[in-house]
């Protein structure tokens, strides 16, 4: 192993993130009712422009007036991108409005670590002014070619502050790499295999190396269930934590996918236990079912329960 090891600053049970237009209050009711683990109230693509103002002042409202945490809800807000006139009242608003009942903010299409420091600096400065004790998170949505071709820069850099979070933005992605596609993360019929594979192991790689968690992005057609339970398995296979819902009804879908069965769970601490015993007697590998089992089986296996003992403790 090496000496350089970057370990995960903040954990968080991320199964499921579930997308709520800022500009649509009547869904946050449902929303805190839902059974997710996170949500993300949004101001970016799903509002009109006409509706950003209003869609703001209700996502204040709905964080302070609703029992977010007393459901088991992580509350993250979506802002505006850096290039639009909104972004800097969107940061100012929440934070000196809601700020100490804000988890993490997503920045959507970063594509510089610069774009992650900007709001990070003012994130410092508004806490200091608000004399907030909770530090607010970030997250950041990696869905342009720019910010693929710079997603180690970003995660060796953001996390030293407050990154916590990739997110793999698959529909901007395809637009940005002018991908002759119109599906929003399902599998291309023109494409020998997952459209979508390369780009996703690259962000969960520079994830994984910098200590953040990779979450995976949307799939856009809720009238096809076993679509998205195939692209959520592609996703935890390679290593994410969870995936986006765009409806409430992929919410169990994900949630399935991201916890460990019981089986899973149950193997893995038979490996654990015999790598234990095999240590007791001085042994450094082991057999069990028929095949080694080392160090490395350890490792995995440590992964397996640790995620099953966050998510119980979540959830009971």
């Amino acid at each position: 192993m090496s000496h350089t090891l970057y370990t995960a600053q903040v954990q968080r049970v991320q199964r499921c993130e579930l997308a709520v237009p800022g500009s649509n209050p009547n869904m946050f009711e449902k929303a805190l009712k839902s059974g997710v683990d996170f949500i993300f109230l949004d101001l970016e693509d799903a509002v009109a422009p006409d509706d950003k103002l209003q869609a703001r002042k209700n996502i204040i409202e709905a964080i302070n007036d609703l029992d977010w945490k007393g459901h088991g809800i992580t509350v993250s807000v979506r802002i505006n991108g850096l290039d639009t006139q909104y972004m800097v009242r969107d940061v100012v608003d929440l934070v000196e409005q809601a700020g100490s009942k804000i988890d993490t903010i997503l920045i959507p299409k970063v594509g510089v670590y610069a774009d992650v420091y900007m709001v990070e600096a003012m994130l410092n400065q508004l806490e200091m002014q608000q004399g907030l004790k909770n530090k607010i998170g970030i997250e950041a949505l990696i869905e342009t070619a720019l910010g693929m071709a710079n997603v180690e820069d970003i995660a060796r850099n953001g996390v030293c502050g407050r990154l916590e979070a990739l997110h793999f933005g698959v529909a901007d992605y395809a637009a940005s790499n002018r991908a002759r596609t119109v599906n929003i993360g399902g599998l291309n019929p023109d494409y020998p295999g997952d459209q979508w594979h390369f780009a996703l192991n690259r962000m969960i790689v520079a994830c994984r190396a910098y200590g953040l968690r990779p979450i995976d992005g949307p799939f856009g057609d809720i009238k096809d269930p076993e679509g998205y339970q195939h692209a959520a398995k592609r996703a935890a296979a390679l290593g994410c934590e969870g995936k986006w819902a765009i409806h409430p009804s992929q919410i169990e879908l994900a949630n399935d996918v991201f916890t460990p069965p019981p089986a899973e769970v149950e193997k893995a601490k038979r490996i654990l236990k015999a790598l234990q015993e095999a240590a007791a007697q001085g042994k450094g590998a082991a057999a069990l079912d028929g095949r080694l089992i080392d160090a490395a089986s350890e490792r995995m296996a440590n992964n397996i329960v640790r995620a099953a003992e966050a998510i119980a403790a979540k959830t009971h």
